[in-house]
């Protein structure tokens, strides 16, 4: 029972901490834009330029 005395104030500290890297993650614009970064690699990058030919001898 006296273990509770530990346990309860550490779970505390735990969630504490956790909210407080949820709200400065919030804050810090972490979760402004969750669909994008998820497309963006079907994007295309456009044309790449033509390889240089090397200098004939």
């Amino acid at each position: 029972m006296s273990v509770l005395y530990l346990v309860v104030p550490l779970a505390l500290v735990v969630v504490g901490v956790a909210v407080w890297a949820f709200v400065w993650a919030t804050n810090r614009g972490q979760f402004d834009d969750l669909d994008t970064p998820a497309l963006r690699m079907l994007h295309d990058d456009g044309e790449r330029p033509a390889p240089k030919d090397p200098p004939q001898r």
